[in-house]
C-alpha cells in the first residue's frame, strides 16, 4: 500500500490515492508510520466527535525548545488544546470574534491589486492570497498600517508553531519574532473597549490567573492570523482555480450568491486543508477495528469529503448539491473552525470583486505547483491575466 503521508508538492492529484483507499480500506493503519489513517466520511466524523481522541502534543516537554512568548501563544491555542483548556481556549476565541468590526473587503483588495498589477497580469496568490485575510482581521481589531505592514511581513515564519515537528531554523525564526508579535497584539487589545470585559468573563467563569486570561486572549488573537494566512490562503486560491475551471461560460461570477455556493463546494471538492490529527487516550472501535490507547490518528478530511457514501457523484464539482456544507473542512464539535463563517464571507467578496471589476481573467499557466507540506494543499502561485 502507497504512504498515508505525502507532500502535496510530490502528488498531482491526491484524490486518486483517496478514491482508492476509500474503495478498499477506509480505515487503515499505517505499520510504516506508526498510525491509523481514516479516509471514510462516518468514520473521519466518528473520530472528530469522540471525546477519546485528543489534538495531540506539538512539543511535550518543550522539547522544541521555544521561548517564553512563543510558549504563551502555543501553549493557549485552541486549535492545540483538550479538555478545560480547550474549553477557555475556545470561548475565548468566540469572544474575540464576537468583537471583530465589518471590514470592507473590497476596499483592501483593490490596494493589494493596485500594488501587484503589472502588465494586466498577478500572481494570485503572492498578491492577495497571502496578505488579504491576515489584512482583515487586523484591521478589523483596529491595528494601524505599521504594525500591520509588520504582522504580515512576519507571519509566514510565525505560522511553523503549528507544526508538531520543527527545524531548528524553524524554531530560532519563532523564537525571534515571536516576542514582538505578542507585544504588538496585547498592546492593541489592551486598548480596545472590550478587552476588560472579556478577561472579566473568562477569568470570573473558569477562575483564572490575570496573566493566563491575558495570554488566552493574545495566544487566540495571534491564532487567528495564523489561521486567516494559511487555511485563508488555501481558500481563496484553490476557489478562484475551481471557478475558472468548472464555468467556461462564466454567466454568474459578479454574482455573490452564486460565488458563496461556488466557495462552499470548494471546500467540499478541493479544501485546502487535507488532514488533521488526533492521538486515542483509550481505546476506540471502528468499522470493527480497534485503535489502541496511545496510536496516533490521522483524519483524511479531504477523502471524507468525497466519500461516494455520503455525496452523490464526489468526484463532480457540482454547486448545487443538497448537502455541500456537510464538508467536514472545517472540523465538527469542540474543535470546529469557529472562522469558517469568516473565511467564506472573505473569499466570496474576494472573488465577487475580481470578478466585478475585470470582464476576462484567464489562467496563465494551468498547471500548478503546490507547496512541501503534508496537512494543506496551498498553491505556490497562480498567475492570471486581467483584462
Amino acid at each position: 500500500m502507497p504512504t498515508t503521508l505525502f507532500l502535496q508538492s510530490e502528488v498531482q492529484n491526491p484524490f486518486k490515492l483517496y478514491e482508492t483507499m476509500l474503495r478498499e480500506n477506509p480505515v487503515y493503519w499505517d505499520s510504516s508510520n506508526g498510525l491509523w489513517a481514516i479516509y471514510s466520511y462516518a468514520g473521519c466524523k466518528k473520530i472528530l466527535s469522540n471525546p477519546l481522541a485528543h489534538i495531540p502534543a506539538t512539543n511535550a516537554g518543550n522539547r522544541d525548545g521555544l521561548n517564553e512568548y512563543a510558549l504563551l501563544i502555543s501553549g493557549r491555542l485552541a486549535r492545540l488544546s483538550n479538555g478545560v483548556q480547550h474549553e477557555m481556549a475556545k470561548q475565548t476565541a468566540q469572544l474575540l470574534f464576537g468583537n471583530m468590526k465589518s471590514t470592507i473587503t473590497n476596499n483592501i483588495t483593490e490596494k493589494l491589486m493596485a500594488k501587484g498589477n503589472e502588465k494586466d497580469e498577478i500572481d494570485w496568490v503572492n498578491t492577495i492570497c497571502r496578505k488579504l485575510p491576515v489584512i482583515v482581521v487586523l484591521k478589523s481589531f483596529d491595528f494601524n498600517e505599521e504594525d500591520c505592514d509588520f504582522i504580515l511581513s512576519k507571519i509566514e515564519p510565525l505560522t511553523k508553531i503549528m507544526l508538531p515537528n520543527k527545524t531548528p531554523e524553524q524554531v530560532a525564526a519563532i523564537n525571534e519574532i515571536s516576542k514582538e508579535i505578542y507585544a504588538i497584539t496585547e498592546k492593541h487589545l489592551s486598548a480596545a473597549s472590550f478587552y476588560k470585559p472579556l478577561l472579566n468573563t473568562i477569568s470570573e467563569k473558569y477562575k483564572t490567573e490575570p496573566e493566563e486570561t491575558t495570554s488566552l486572549c493574545v495566544g487566540n488573537l495571534i491564532g487567528l492570523f495564523i489561521q486567516s494566512y494559511d487555511a485563508g490562503r488555501g481558500l481563496l486560491s484553490n476557489s478562484l482555480l475551481q471557478v475558472l475551471n468548472n464555468d467556461p461560460m462564466r454567466l454568474n461570477f459578479a454574482n455573490a450568491g452564486y460565488l458563496e455556493k461556488c466557495i462552499i463546494e470548494t471546500l467540499r471538492f478541493d479544501p485546502p486543508v487535507h488532514n488533521t490529527r488526533r492521538i486515542a487516550v483509550d481505546d476506540i472501535t471502528i468499522n470493527n477495528m480497534q485503535i489502541k490507547k496511545g496510536q496516533a490518528i490521522l483524519i483524511i478530511l479531504a477523502a471524507a469529503n468525497r466519500d461516494p457514501h455520503h455525496f452523490n457523484n464526489p468526484n463532480v464539482y457540482n454547486i448545487n448539491r443538497a448537502n455541500n456544507a456537510e464538508h467536514l473542512t472545517f472540523g465538527i464539535g469542540g474543535h470546529k473552525c469557529p472562522a469558517n463563517y469568516l473565511s467564506v464571507r472573505l473569499a466570496t467578496e474576494a472573488l465577487a470583486w475580481l470578478f466585478g471589476k475585470y470582464q476576462t481573467i484567464e489562467l496563465v499557466e494551468k498547471d500548478i505547483l503546490y507547496e512541501p507540506i503534508v496537512n494543506v494543499r496551498l498553491p505556490k502561485n497562480i498567475s492570471i491575466s486581467l483584462a
